[in-house]
This record gives structure tokens, C-alpha cells and sequence, in this order.
């Protein structure tokens, strides 16, 4: 039995891969005024096809669907497969508050009532 397989084929089933994982993916990413979708997405970073997106850089915005997940600081880690994966330098997540910068005690009334 032979495992040659053509290059046609080859590419047919690379293409196939790539869009199953554009299909199941909510994940995309904001970077200049643009979203790529997000193929994948591991502890240290995430990967975009390399045709849509190119090679980005530098602060970026994560989203799933319309939920702003993390701001990241983000490098170029390499190309494999039709994909560009990313590396995070920094990740914060996205909070829809200030932090405070003070201690909230947990028993401590909400609001004030009037007379």
C-alpha cells in the first residue's frame, strides 16, 4: 500500500481543515480596525490563516462573539500549515469596571436610605 499523496489532494484536504476550523471558531481578533478569525487558541498564544490576516503585531484585541475577552501584546511565533501563530508577551483580561483601589468590606450597606 502507498502513502504518496498528490498535491492536489494534499491542498484539497489542507483547505478543508482550515475552513472546518473557521466554521467552529467564535473567536476572532481586533487588530487596526480589522477582525480575523481565531483557528485556534492555546495558553501562550493563537493562530490566524495566513491569508486573511497576514502577519500581525504588536497590541491586539481578543473577542468571542461580541464578548471582549483580553487586550494582548502579541509577536509573530512562526507559519505552519496556512496558519500564523502568535505568541502572547502580555495578556490582561478585560474587566467591564475600574479595579478598585481600595477594600470593599463584604457587610457594608449598599446605598443609604432617607427619611
Amino acid at each position: 500500500m502507498s502513502t504518496y499523496v498528490s498535491d492536489e489532494v494534499r491542498a484539497a484536504l489542507e483547505a478543508a481543515r482550515l475552513k472546518g476550523l473557521r466554521k467552529v471558531s467564535r473567536l476572532r481578533v481586533l487588530a487596526d480596525g480589522a477582525f480575523h478569525p481565531v483557528l485556534r487558541l492555546w495558553r501562550d498564544g493563537f493562530s490566524v490563516e495566513a491569508e486573511t490576516a497576514g502577519h500581525l503585531r504588536g497590541l491586539v484585541d481578543l473577542y468571542d462573539g461580541e464578548v471582549h475577552l483580553c487586550q494582548c501584546l502579541i509577536v509573530a511565533a512562526g507559519e505552519e500549515g496556512g496558519e500564523v501563530l502568535f505568541e502572547f508577551k502580555r495578556s490582561t483580561i478585560a474587566a467591564d469596571h475600574a479595579p478598585a483601589d481600595f477594600y470593599r468590606d463584604p457587610g457594608a450597606p449598599v446605598a443609604l436610605i432617607g427619611r
